[in-house]
Parts: C-alpha cells; structure tokens; sequence
C-alpha cells in the first residue's frame, strides 16, 4: 500500500485553473469508515461553486480536495465497519463539502454515506449519481409524495438533477411535464419518460398550466434551478400543491404559499455530511437508487467524461451550462 497518492486540489478559491496537482498523505479510515481507491467522481455545481468562493461554509480546510460524488473499490474498513469489505464496488457522497473529497486516489468517508453500486452500468458511470439522485429523490420521495396519475411539472429537465427526477417521476406514475430551452433538451426529456415537453422561453406559465392541467394547475412541480424559477412554480402548481426545490440563494415573494396553501419543499442533500449526523440516510437512499438502475428506471445521462488532470476544462465546462445530464471525471 503505498503511503502517497496524487490528489487535484484548491488552495485558493479562485477560477478553475486553481486546481493542483499534489501529492499528499493516502488517509486511513476511522472506526466507522471505509477508504475506497477512486474510478471516478462528477461535477455538480456545489463543487464549482465552491471552487469560487461563493459558499465558504461549505469548504473543505485548505488545500480542499472536491468531489462530493464517488464510485470506486473499498480498499479498507474500520474496525467498526460490517456492511463493507475490501473489494466491494460502492458508490456514495462522502464529502467535498465540509470534508475532504473524491479528486484523489483515495477517499475516505463514513460507512453510511456508501452504498453497494449498481450492477447493470459501469462502476465509474455510477459516480455521476450521488448529488443529483439523492437530490431528486428526496425532492419526490421525502419532500412530498406522488400517485399515479398526478400531474408533475420538471423545470431543467436535461439537467444534472433534472434528468433524474424526470426519470423518478415516470417510474411514480406520474403525468410529467418537462420544460427545456432547446428542442434537444426537450427531445432529451421525453426519451426519458416526460408525457409533454415546453419550451419555458416562449410559452407562458398560463399556456401550459391551461395545456397540460385543464387550467388546474400541477399537483408537484419539481424545481431544481430555483431563482425566478421559484416564482413561476408557485404560478403553475394548483391550490394545496407541492413545490419542491434546492433553492437558496435568492430572496423570493413567499404569498402565494399562504393565498394558495402550498408546501414548499426544500432538499440540502449535503446536509449530514455538513453536520456529522445521519449519514446513514445517504447511504439507505443510494442503496434503493441502485436498485432503481438495476431495475431500467434510472439511468445516468452523461455528456462527457475527463481525467482527473482535466478536472479544470471541466468545471469550465459545467459553469457554462453547455451540456446536458452529467460530466464524469475518471481517475485514468
């Protein structure tokens, strides 16, 4: 085993040409955790966000490696550790955000932020994963819930997040409905399961709440871009509706909630990682999205892959917003 192994770090914040090549410490795992040799890990936007400086609480210390999602080979196990051993494939989101993170040889992270990876796609495939379907499940899964039949609006549906809750929807019994920008996007949203796709950038909230709803409104619209986007949710979901969304950065008009008795759902999935407490969560959640691959009603979209060295074109990439689905980054 040996004692060093590279790692793509920050030491600054900073534009993606901060990140580092460095040859650091391999970490050895607590009592309740597992160390996993790294196959692959993904960009999502909390890791450039990060990057920048935007969201200093959620810093690993410097120099921070990121990389909240990773797929790899447990190489080593705590004591306390039963669920795991050695050579198991697992996928998880052990840290990149409060803890050091996936961009190295290595990683280590509480045995509950792991789960056995899916059979049925390529290990490295299932680091696109973690932040983006655990997000999506705990947006129709644990921040409402829904039947067969309901009608569900998908803001950024060829999204990281998106994609996937497009996907969990279908697999509800849902009536879904998916908005994109482009035509591919929107071809993209109904190869995955949307019933209808809309163009939000030249149709009105009224147009398609009265096209696809008979005028009633969607009983959950899925939110995961947040901003104005909040607003137009609140427009397009019916009376005792649910609006589900990652949104925090910005300040929005809450009335309509009160006018029309709304929940409002709101997912940090990073959270027990941030806190130290109920990990465990993440790792029951990952297990029954793995099933769900296993079973044909998730898949991973994903738009590019880059090595690890790359990981700088990458987060160039992804601030962009040119793409669709996921970037990958694989540990070559």
């Amino acid at each position: 085993m040996p004692s060093e192994m590279t790692a793509y770090v920050v030491e600054e914040y900073g534009d993606p040409d901060v990140f580092t090549e460095r040859r650091v410490d391999v970490p050895d795992p607590a009592p309740d955790e597992v160390r996993v040799e790294v196959a692959a890990s993904s960009v999502n936007p909390v890791d450039y966000k990060i990057r920048q400086g935007a969201i200093p609480d959620f810093t690993p210390p410097l120099p921070a490696t990121l990389g909240c999602d990773v797929a790899g080979v447990v190489d080593a196990v705590g004591d306390d550790v039963e669920r795991f051993e050695e050579g198991d494939e697992v996928y998880g989101m052990p840290g990149g955000a409060g803890r050091q993170g996936a961009l190295a040889d290595y990683a280590v992270g509480h045995a509950g932020t792991f789960a056995h990876a899916p059979d049925s796609i390529p290990l490295e495939d299932a680091a696109a994963l973690p932040v983006v379907a655990l997000t999506a499940y705990e947006m129709l899964a644990d921040k409402t819930t829904v039947d067969i039949g309901e009608d569900v609006l998908v803001y950024g549906a060829s999204g990281g997040v998106g994609h996937i809750g497009v996907q969990l929807a279908d697999w509800f019994g849902a009536d879904v409905t998916a908005t994109g920008s482009t035509e591919a996007k929107r071809d993209l949203a109904a190869e995955l399961g949307a019933d209808a796709t809309v163009d939000y950038t030249t149709t009105d909230v009224a147009d398609y709440v009265a096209d696809h709803t008979d005028g009633a409104g969607f009983d959950t619209v899925f939110d995961p871009i947040g901003d104005d986007h909040l607003q137009t949710a609140f427009e397009a979901v019916r009376p005792f509706g649910s609006v589900v969304t990652t949104e925090s950065s910005s300040t929005q008009d809450l009335a309509a909630m009160h006018a029309n008795s709304l929940e409002l759902g709101v997912v940090l999935v990073i959270l027990p990682v941030l806190l130290g407490e109920r990990q465990e969560r993440i790792g029951a959640e990952l297990a029954d999205i793995a099933a769900l691959v296993d079973d044909g009603a998730v898949e991973p979209v994903i738009d590019e892959r880059f090595a690890f060295a790359d990981v700088a074109d990458a987060h160039r990439r992804a601030e962009s917003g040119d793409f669709v689905g996921k970037l990958l980054l694989v540990n070559e």
